[in-house]
């Protein structure tokens, strides 16, 4: 049983989005979708002592080609954004329990970020770096690996079918248009992912909220930081 899931790339991502990731056998970057203002493709959130904080990469939106932009066309409006973010992430994380522990790898990918020109690229690294941080062993691909043909749930069942996929794990938002009798038609079984029931973590300034970026989990929990992934506890023997 080959299980799939298809969905755009997220900056510095929430753990929701990682425990999709590793539900599944191969996850699907699916940047030839539109770009949408205001959504989690260039941002996220971290916690900070006087409430949540936004992590805002500047993108270039306008011209001919707004109404189409495409996530793997978008480019970086100011490359000062990385020292920015991560001098916010230093200044807010340092005392977390496992900052010190994590600095070099991040500080490091914040230096190698600060060069790049496409959205699309940057969300990868910091997804593959955070993969390895988690232990995650999932292949990632893109949609254009594998050719695209149009219809929004016709093209998610070529691609499943393009890759051999038995089940397809989906995100809820997508209950709104996703067209299920498709899938039924292609034999491969749909699953909607349930992000309810996350266990609290050790979380810097309280209140706690679930909704960060993954970053946060990771800098208060450290090595213990996947356990806190519902996946995990699955493989594990934990029930999910």
């Amino acid at each position: 049983m080959k299980k799939v899931a298809i969905l755009q790339s997220n900056y510095i991502p929430w753990k929701g989005y990682f425990d999709i990731i590793n539900s599944v056998d191969e996850f699907i970057i699916y940047d030839t979708m539109q770009y949408t203002k205001n959504d989690w493709r260039n941002r996220n959130q971290i916690k900070t002592a006087v409430g949540i904080q936004w992590l805002s990469i500047p993108v270039k939106i306008g011209g001919r080609i707004s109404q189409n932009q495409t996530i793997n066309q978008t480019q970086i409006a100011d490359s000062g954004w990385s020292k920015k973010h991560w001098n916010a992430i230093k200044m807010n994380y340092a005392k977390s329990q496992y900052f010190k522990h994590y600095q070099t790898i991040f500080e490091s990918l914040y230096a190698e970020c600060s060069t790049e020109s496409l959205l699309s690229l940057i969300n990868y690294k910091f997804i593959i770096e955070i993969n390895a941080i988690l232990g995650i062993q999932t292949k990632i691909s893109w949609d254009t690996d594998y050719g695209l043909i149009e219809g929004k749930t016709q093209r998610l069942v070529d691609l499943c079918q393009k890759v051999g996929a038995d089940e397809y794990i989906s995100g809820p938002a997508a209950k709104s248009y996703i067209q299920e009798d498709l899938f039924n038609q292609a034999n491969i079984k749909l699953t909607w992912f349930d992000y309810s029931d996350y266990k609290e973590y050790t979380q810097l300034y309280p209140p706690f909220v679930h909704n960060v970026s993954v970053i946060d989990l990771i800098f208060n929990e450290g090595e213990n930081a996947k356990m806190y992934l519902k996946s995990f506890n699955a493989i594990n023997g934990g029930g999910g």
